[in-house]
C-alpha cells in the first residue's frame, strides 16, 4: 500500500508539472479542467498516504474495531472533491462556447497530453495490482482514478488533433469551439464515475455487507462443517475499509462439552479467515431447545460424537 500512495504521489506530482507548462503555452480550458483534476489527485494522494499509515494501527480502547473507515473516507472525498470541480469547470465550458477563445500551439497540447495518457495508463496498471494483493479500497479508488484521467487525456489529444485539422482547412472559427466542446465533455465523463464513487463509499461507511464472493465463501465453509453442529442463526456481515467483519451463531447440542464446542468454532473461525483476507470472525455457540425430530422420539443426537 505504501508503495501505491508513493507511485501516486510521484506520478501526480509530474502530471500537474506537465500540465501547468501546457495550459502556460496552450491557453486550453480542457488542460485547465485536466490540471485541477490533477491537483485535486495530488491532494488526495497526500491524504491517502497518512490515511493508510493510520487505517493499519491496531485497534484500541477509542476505536475497538481499528481505524479501517479511514479509507472509505478518503475514498469518498476523492469522489465528492471531483464532483465540485467537474461542475465548476462545465459552467466555465459552457461560457467558453459562447466565447470562444483560440488556442495556441495545439500541438504542444497533444504532445503533453499524450504523455499524461502514458503516465496514467502506467500509474493505473501498477496501483491495481497494489490494490489486488492489499485489498484497500482507497488503492483501489485511486486506481480508478488515474484510469480515468488516462481516458480523460485522451479524449483532449483526439480534441487538439480535431483543433490542427480544422485549423488546416481553413475553419478557425470553427476550431475554437473544439477546446470549450471537449472540457464540457471530459466534465461529464468526471461527474458519472465520481458519483458512483461517492456513493459506494458512503454506503459502506453505513457498515454495508462483505461483497457476494466472500459471503459465499462464509456459506461454503458453514457446509464443510455442517457435521459438526446443529444449525447457523444470525449471520451478520461488514466491512470496514479493507477489513471485514463476520459474525453468526451456531447452535450446538446442549450437552456437548466446552471443549468439544471450542474446537468446532475454531475450525470455522480458521478455515474463514484462511479463505477471507483481512477478515474477523465472531462465533458464538448457543444450546439446542431440544425442539427436533431426535429429541421428539428421543434419539440420540447425531451431533455427539
Amino acid at each position: 500500500m505504501y508503495r501505491a500512495t508513493l507511485v501516486s504521489l510521484t506520478c501526480n506530482v509530474v502530471l500537474v508539472l506537465v500540465k501547468s507548462t501546457a495550459l502556460f503555452l496552450v491557453n486550453s480550458l480542457a488542460i485547465a479542467m485536466d490540471l485541477g483534476i490533477s491537483i485535486v489527485g495530488l491532494a488526495v494522494s497526500i491524504i491517502l498516504y497518512y490515511s493508510i499509515r493510520l487505517s493499519i494501527q491496531p485497534a484500541d480502547h477509542v476505536h475497538n474495531y481499528g481505524y479501517g473507515k479511514v479509507e472509505n473516507v478518503c475514498e469518498g472525498m476523492e469522489g465528492v472533491v471531483l464532483i465540485g470541480i467537474a461542475l465548476a469547470m462545465s459552467s466555465q465550458a459552457l461560457v467558453g462556447m459562447l466565447h470562444p477563445n483560440p488556442i495556441r500551439l495545439p500541438w504542444v497540447g497533444f504532445g503533453s497530453s499524450m504523455v499524461n495518457v502514458l503516465l496514467n495508463f502506467g500509474g493505473a496498471y501498477y496501483i491495481f495490482k497494489m490494490a489486488a494483493k492489499s485489498g484497500s479500497p482507497a488503492i483501489y479508488a485511486e486506481g480508478l482514478h488515474f484510469k480515468l484521467e488516462g481516458y480523460i487525456s485522451g479524449m483532449i489529444a483526439a480534441a487538439f488533433v480535431i483543433t490542427m485539422a480544422l485549423g488546416a482547412h481553413g475553419s478557425d472559427a470553427l476550431a475554437d469551439y473544439i477546446d470549450p466542446l471537449a472540457a464540457l465533455l471530459v466534465s461529464v465523463c468526471v461527474i458519472i464515475p465520481s458519483c458512483k464513487l461517492a456513493k459506494s463509499s458512503f454506503f459502506k461507511l453505513l457498515d454495508a455487507t462483505i461483497e457476494e464472493d466472500s459471503q459465499m465463501e462464509v456459506l461454503k465453509q458453514l457446509n464443510k462443517h455442517i457435521d459438526k453442529y446443529c444449525e447457523f442463526r444470525d449471520l451478520k456481515t461488514r466491512t470496514a475499509g479493507r477489513k471485514k467483519f463476520i459474525e453468526f451463531k451456531i447452535i450446538v447440542p446442549e450437552d456437548i462439552s466446552f471443549k468439544k464446542g471450542h474446537e468446532i468454532v475454531s475450525a470455522l473461525e480458521n478455515d474463514i479467515r484462511a479463505n477471507i483476507h483481512f477478515c474477523e470472525v465472531t462465533i458464538k455457540l448457543h444450546p439446542c431447545d431440544k425442539d427436533c425430530e431426535f429429541s421428539r422420539r428421543e434419539e440420540r443426537c447425531p451431533y455427539l460424537r
